[in-house]
């Protein structure tokens, strides 16, 4: 029997003995307990137990001769009765958990994420929970990957607006694209994400440092207000550069170059990551 297709069916909940125990039928049958026990290997001491929860869940019939033959559910019909059975399961848990969700303690906690895939999961999470809008300051990198969830969100009605620092064209969201986007990664020498989910739900972090990413997830109304009002002041700026830029860049310089470096926190090319001591 090959290892991996055990190590399969392992992950669809049978044990080693069970998983051996349907391959052996699906060899050759209707067998019964005692040949079963022979070409799967099971020990003798333990086939009929092993046959008779695979019979229990129906993952096996059993014809009540003498002695009793065995015979496995088809492959298809098995993953069919799977799938159901999993699926009920999702629902009956959804279900089940909906009273525990986001229990009024988490709106005082900050919760740390570590690693560029759990951000872009947990942010996934956010805009999936998002009811009416959804905000995001991010690069073209994590739009891309965070595409299908977005795109559904705006088909649920949400609107959803991001402020870009780079091209990217979303036919189903506003997009903002932030001037200077080039010289700001160069200076920050990484890229972030910044997700406000209903005004009630913030995931900000770095994002361009692998493993070594480091975010925020809170329902902290202390953090999510001012959070959410930096993406929604950068929305402003867009709007106030595409009504008066040539007065303001008169003032500021082109992309208000002047205006940034007279806030910026440090010299050009100084790091993100050495900025927080992080590896990258």
């Amino acid at each position: 029997m090959k290892p991996e297709i055990i190590k399969l069916l392992q992950d669809l909940n049978f044990t080693e003995y069970e998983a051996k125990a349907y391959l052996a039928l699906l060899d050759k049958s209707p067998l019964s307990g005692y040949a079963v026990s022979l070409g799967s290997g099971v020990p003798r001491s333990k086939i009929y137990e092993v046959l008779g929860g695979l019979v229990e869940r129906g993952e096996v019939l059993i014809s009540h001769e003498d002695p009793s033959l065995y015979t496995p559910l088809p492959p298809q019909e098995l993953i069919r009765l799977k799938k159901r059975r999993t699926e009920a399961s999702f629902e009956a848990a959804e279900t089940a958990l909906e009273h525990y969700s986001f229990v009024s303690s988490n709106r005082e906690n900050i919760w740390n994420i570590t690693g560029a895939d759990a951000i872009l999961e947990r942010a996934a999470d956010a805009i999936r929970r998002a009811e009416t809008r959804v905000l995001l300051e991010i690069w073209p990198e994590e739009a891309k990957l965070l595409e299908p969830v977005l795109r559904d969100a705006s088909e649920r009605g949400l609107d959803v607006l991001l402020v870009l620092y780079g091209e990217l064209d979303f036919d189903f969201a506003r997009v903002y694209p932030h001037d200077s986007s080039d010289e700001i990664t160069r200076e920050y020498g990484g890229r972030w994400i910044v997700v406000s989910a209903d005004d009630r739900e913030v995931v900000a972090g770095i994002v361009s440092l692998g493993a070594d990413s480091r975010a925020a997830w809170t329902l902290h109304p202390g953090l999510v207000m001012p959070i959410t009002e930096v993406i929604v002041h950068d929305l402003y700026i867009y709007e106030l550069m595409q009504a008066h830029r040539e007065t303001l860049e008169a003032t500021f310089g082109p992309d208000l170059i002047e205006l940034r470096k007279r806030y910026n926190a440090g010299p050009t090319g100084y790091s993100m990551a050495a900025r927080l001591g992080l590896g990258g």
